[in-house]
């Protein structure tokens, strides 16, 4: 099959997963190319960790296309689900595989599969898990394809986050804000403070054993 890997953003965390995904589809035997703005006419365009919403004539360049959604569908729908259910005390992170269609997060599901985090992950171990499963969805999905099902329920919506959302509340307590701490990015969007009208930038990282 000819397989489009889509993600618009160069900087994005899932960029070396997207490299992994297109060896592994092109060891399978498939033409498997990564694009970063269009996707290619084919079979499967894979579009993955994207910022912005693919148009309607880009979705009928292929037959099928795939978004992996880290939340359980449709709950969650829009910017960041990962990040917004760590703030929200979760463990349990549902990945939907699903259709893309114009409207955003709401094309059929096709598999929903959970990890389980120990409340001690920083963003780039939660990101090595997400990432590995996405991979697997999408592999396994392309080997052995499924019927879509609708969503059902009410669903939800996250806004899109900006690096304000990083702030630290000089009142409140490291253990009142880890759950933060646990999902800034100590490059893009790091932890930062105000006191006394200076900004103070804070970078975590976990000690090795």
């Amino acid at each position: 099959m000819k397989i489009s890997i889509l993600l618009d953003n160069r900087t994005s965390w899932y960029l070396p997963w997207a490299m992994r995904l297109q060896w592994s589809l092109r060891r399978a035997g498939h033409a498997a190319y990564l694009f970063h703005d269009t996707v290619a006419a084919g079979d499967i365009a894979c579009i993955l960790s994207c910022e912005n919403i693919v148009s309607k004539e880009t979705l009928a360049l292929n037959k099928c296309n795939l978004i992996v959604h880290s939340s359980d569908l449709p709950q969650g729908r829009g910017f960041s689900p990962l990040t917004y259910q760590v703030l929200e005390g979760k463990n349990v992170i549902v990945n939907t595989l699903f259709e893309a269609i114009e409207d955003a997060d709401a094309g059929v599901i096709y598999d929903k599969r959970a990890f389980t985090l120990n409340g001690t992950e920083l963003l780039s171990e939660m990101h090595e898990i997400q990432g590995a499963m996405i991979n697997e969805m999408i592999l396994d999905f392309i080997a052995n394809p499924v019927t879509g099902l609708p969503q059902i329920g009410e669903s939800s919506y996250y806004k899109r986050r900006t690096p304000k959302d990083s702030e630290l509340d000089i009142n409140k307590t490291i253990n009142e804000q880890f759950s933060l701490l646990r999902v800034v990015d100590n490059d893009r969007y790091p932890a930062f403070f105000y006191r006394d009208g200076c900004k103070y930038v804070i970078r975590i990282r976990k000690e090795a054993d």
